[in-house]
């Protein structure tokens, strides 16, 4: 039977509610993602009939929200820093939280230097499109283990418009770079304990190797920290993205930097540490 556009995002609304906290919300983006239209169009036509082809469609997409696949792999899409990236299965959701991240960094230095930045474990390029766009002089490595991720991020820094002041590097953390000299280092890193239990829709479909970290979850910040030091010019800027409460372990990883703060997130939560490199003694 032939449904009107009200009638199937009810209908829908009904059935996801077993999975979502937004179940009216979900319906909509999934229509509006299956018609290729905004919400205003979306709403001001509820009566319109919708057509077998595009039922189907829509069907298919609820299912895969029924078996709580995160809906920005199913539209393809997350908005981070005001712009929208692509995303799959292959790389991490971005979320609102990272853009402390890349706030605090913006804040920090001038917007006019032709800084070098490098971002590691780039994934969807998030952070690292989002550093271009806002530092318009600046060139960003973005470097990553996954050769999948990192063509995301060049489909991402290319919609963008910054792809000519960026590279993409697949690199073991900062292992590609040794020798090489950069204003800033920033991450968010893996840093999910092995065993911590994580909501089915991130547990069953985001990359385990962009979420997990090792036993105590602090494993890729003993690693990256050291390497950052390496890198970094005198006085250049560390940033890393932190888990709950892995403040005190991170404040320990960084004795011996300079001007060593965090910043918490909308809760309360301790999200990024900041650090600057201490000129070499003597």
């Amino acid at each position: 039977m032939e449904a009107t556009l009200r009638q199937a995002l009810d209908a829908a609304a009904v059935r996801l509610a077993s999975v979502s906290r937004q179940p009216r919300r979900d319906a909509e983006l999934l229509l509006m993602h299956v018609l290729k239209v905004g919400l205003a169009e979306l709403l001001a036509h509820p009566d319109r009939v919708l057509p077998a082809s595009a039922a189907a469609h829509y069907e298919s997409a609820l299912a895969r929200r029924l078996r709580a696949e995160p809906m920005q792999y199913i539209t393809g899409e997350q908005e981070f820093f005001g712009m929208s990236f692509r995303v799959n299965s292959g790389v991490l959701i971005p979320r609102p939280e990272t853009e402390h991240l890349v706030e605090a960094l913006v804040e920090r230095v001038d917007p006019e230097a032709a800084l070098r930045i490098v971002d590691v474990g780039t994934g969807s390029g998030a952070i690292a499109v989002a550093l271009a766009h806002a530092l318009r002089r600046s060139r960003v490595t973005a470097v990553d283990l996954s050769d999948a991720a990192l063509a995301v991020a060049q489909q991402n820094a290319q919609r963008h418009c910054v792809l000519e002041r960026m590279r993409f590097l697949h690199s073991d953390l900062l292992a590609a770079l040794a020798g090489e000299e950069f204003d800033a280092v920033v991450s968010n890193p893996p840093y999910v304990a092995e065993g911590e239990a994580l909501e089915p829709q991130v547990a069953d479909y985001e990359p385990r190797s962009a979420l997990y970290a090792g036993p105590t979850g602090l494993e890729i910040y003993r690693r990256l920290i050291p390497q950052a030091r390496d890198v970094l010019k005198a006085n250049g800027w560390l940033m890393l993205e932190i888990g709950y409460g892995q403040r005190a372990a991170i404040l320990s990883l960084l004795a011996g930097w300079k001007d060593v703060d965090f910043l918490d997130d909308l809760q309360g939560i301790a999200r990024v540490a900041i650090a600057r490199r201490a000129p070499a003694a003597g």
